[in-house]
């Protein structure tokens, strides 16, 4: 391939703005944000999961806790229908012992169902603890998730602007170098991330390899408007006055 001297060294400016935009997305794509942010969802799903079970289990414990307040109202009821009946003196001395130890019987079993009762709430009270918690820890990781979503986009906003202002001559210089080597430029550089390189103090400063002797005299012999290839890594190699030849 040939191309005229100017047009190879505007290919190492386009390089250059290439490279430049390469670092950019890699920029963007490892924000410390973004690692930051994935490892913190991933604790809020599992946060999200103790909630629903939490939820549920408390929800569980509380519809225990109604139904043993219940039963331990309804036994203070039934006494205090007797002891009524009692106070009021109508009946038989038997019926009127008969509710006495009716009374007693119902005594020892309200003292049971309220220790039940009492047991069930504790454990509902030591649930709503959990809760408590969970939901606190789950509002600081919504609080950290959208601090780290703001700085994310704040920089990407960043990154974005930089980018459209680094690639807007990239219109321009690929007119510049021609359709012919931009195309032979983009093969290499999507095969290798470079596509071309600058020969400097006899160094190709794609790959960093010194070329010998041999090899810089069959580069100075070339035509100028020769297209050249490194042999070592295959980018283009574009002469400059540095070269070193």
């Amino acid at each position: 391939m040939k191309a005229d001297p100017q047009r190879q060294l505007k290919l190492l400016d386009l390089q250059a703005l290439d490279t430049r935009l390469s670092q950019i997305a890699h920029a963007r794509r490892t924000l410390p944000q973004l690692a930051e942010i994935e490892d913190l969802e991933g604790k809020a799903r599992l946060i999200d999961d103790q909630l629903v079970r939490t939820r549920t289990e408390l929800g569980d414990v509380q519809r225990e806790v109604a139904k043993a307040d219940a039963d331990v109202q309804q036994v203070r009821d039934r006494a205090a229908r007797d002891q009524q009946r009692l106070d009021s003196g109508v009946g038989t001395a038997k019926d009127l012992t008969a509710i006495q130890h009716e009374l007693e019987s119902l005594a020892r079993r309200q003292g049971e169902l309220e220790e039940v009762e009492l047991e069930v709430m504790e454990r509902a009270e030591a649930i709503q603890s959990d809760l408590g918690e969970l939901e606190r820890g789950r509002g600081e990781l919504t609080e950290r998730l959208d601090s780290l979503a703001a700085e994310r986009d704040a920089r990407f906003a960043e990154l974005d602007d930089e980018a459209s202002s680094v690639g807007a001559p990239r219109a321009g210089l690929v007119d510049e170098v021609g359709a012919d080597l931009v195309g032979l430029y983009d093969k290499i550089r999507e095969m290798s991330g470079t596509g071309a390189a600058a020969l400097r103090q006899r160094r190709c400063l794609g790959c960093q390899l010194e070329l010998n002797a041999v090899e810089l005299r069959a580069i100075k012999d070339a035509p100028e408007d020769e297209v050249l290839r490194h042999e070592e890594c295959r980018r283009i190699l574009v002469r400059t006055p540095e070269s070193g030849l």
